[in-house]
């Protein structure tokens, strides 16, 4: 019966950091570029992100070669900043565009770069291990109208629900910034 369990929970580690079928993560991603502060342009809504406005992400190095994830948005139902602080590692190599990422313990899910401006790292397409998982992520709080048709229509030929997509406000005269 241990035995099974540890299978088991294999398996699941194994599906929940996988990557939707059809689909793969970019090549010759440099992480090091990749550091620093992203905003949150369009999501697909979940309960942990639901009401957030002006969402970022930073990325920074961790001394075990793992990166660090500090996730905030600003909850105008409850005139707070919430923050969430989780670590990612390469699934593959450093060279691949896919992470496992972990807000709760030993739990992991998938952080999939699906395209991005490799040029200058200004915009990201991510994904999770499914196509419940959505996100545009840029640079500045704002991308162009040709960016997010390409979100769009790129998600959409995916098979992401497209319809559902949020777009988030940045604007910072909504909240007091932190």
């Amino acid at each position: 019966m241990k035995a099974f369990i540890v299978l088991l929970a294999a398996l699941l580690q194994v599906a929940c950091t996988g990557i939707p079928e059809g689909m793969s993560a970019v090549k010759n991603f440099e992480s090091e570029r990749y550091l620093g502060t992203w905003y949150e342009i369009a999501r697909l809504d979940h309960s942990f992100e639901e009401g957030l406005t002006q969402v970022s992400a930073n990325y920074s190095m961790q001394d075990d070669g793992g990166i660090q994830v500090i996730n905030k948005g600003y909850s105008a139902e409850d005139n707070e900043w919430q923050e969430a602080v989780g670590k990612a590692y390469f699934v593959e190599d450093p060279q691949t565009g896919h992470l496992k990422v972990s807000f709760f313990g030993p739990f992991y899910s998938s952080y999939v770069i699906f395209k991005m401006d490799q040029v200058n790292y200004q915009y990201a397409f991510v994904t999770g291990y499914n196509q419940e998982y959505l996100w545009l992520l840029s640079r500045t709080p704002t991308v162009s109208d040709e960016v997010k048709q390409d979100f769009i229509d790129t998600a959409a030929k995916y098979g992401f629900a497209t319809e559902q997509l949020i777009f988030v406000d940045q604007d910072s005269n909504t909240a007091e910034s932190k």
